[in-house]
C-alpha cells in the first residue's frame, strides 16, 4: 500500500521502546481517505476465506477492524479491556502484556456474540511480538469458532511476532513491514 507507506515515511515517530508513533494519521488523528483504503485493501486480501466476523481489541485496532468490516458487511467484535456490567454472560477472556499501556491487560469477549459457527479474521494496527494476537487467538478457540487470517496493518518484523503466529496455520497479511528502525527513521521493506 504506497499511500500507507508514505505517511509512515512522513509522519511516523521513532519512540523509545521501538515504539511507532501512529498518531498523526492511524492512533489518534485519523487519515479516514487511508483508512478506507485500508479497510478495502484488507477484505480484498481476505474474501476468500469467507469470514463471517471481523475480530480485533480496544482501542488502536478498532478503526482498521471497522473499515474491513464496512467494506465486507460484516459484524465487527472487539475485545474489551475492562468488563462492563452489561456483559451478563460469563465471557471469554484472555491476557496480554501491553507496550503501549505498560503492564499487563484482560481482554473480555461475551459468547454471544462469538459463535462456534463464525469465521474470525483477527485485525490490528501493528503486529510486532504478537502477544495482543496470541490473546485473540485464545478467545476465538474458546468461542469453537474458526480463526481463518490475520491481518495488520504495520508488521514490526524486527519484534518477531508472525514466527509466533506462523504455527496457526493461517494467512498472516501486513500491508507495511518496519523491518528496522535505524537512527530514528523507520526502514520500511520493499
Amino acid at each position: 500500500m504506497l499511500a500507507l507507506k508514505k505517511k509512515l515515511e512522513s509522519e511516523a515517530k521513532c519512540l523509545p521502546n521501538g515504539i511507532i508513533g501512529m498518531s498523526s494519521f492511524l492512533n489518534h488523528q485519523v487519515d479516514a481517505p487511508l483508512l478506507k483504503e485500508v479497510g478495502e485493501e484488507f477484505a480484498r486480501r481476505f474474501q476468500a476465506k469467507l469470514p463471517t466476523k471481523i475480530l480485533t481489541a480496544e482501542t488502536s485496532g478498532l478503526l482498521p477492524a471497522l473499515s474491513m468490516a464496512m467494506v465486507l458487511g460484516l459484524p465487527m467484535i472487539y475485545a474489551r479491556k475492562q468488563r462492563p456490567v452489561t456483559m451478563v454472560q460469563e465471557p471469554y477472556t484472555a491476557e496480554a502484556e501491553s507496550h503501549t499501556k505498560g503492564g499487563r491487560i484482560r481482554l473480555y469477549v461475551t459468547p454471544e456474540f462469538l459463535l462456534s459457527t463464525d469465521r474470525v479474521v483477527i485485525i490490528d494496527d501493528v503486529l510486532a511480538s504478537a502477544v495482543t494476537t496470541l490473546a485473540l487467538v485464545s478467545i476465538v478457540k474458546q468461542s469453537g469458532a474458526a480463526l481463518v487470517g490475520i491481518g495488520a496493518v504495520i508488521e514490526k518484523c524486527y519484534e518477531n511476532g508472525r514466527q509466533k503466529l506462523e504455527p496457526l496455520n493461517v494467512p498472516i497479511e501486513s500491508l507495511a513491514k518496519v523491518i528496522s528502525v535505524d537512527n530514528a527513521r523507520l526502514v520500511l521493506a520493499d
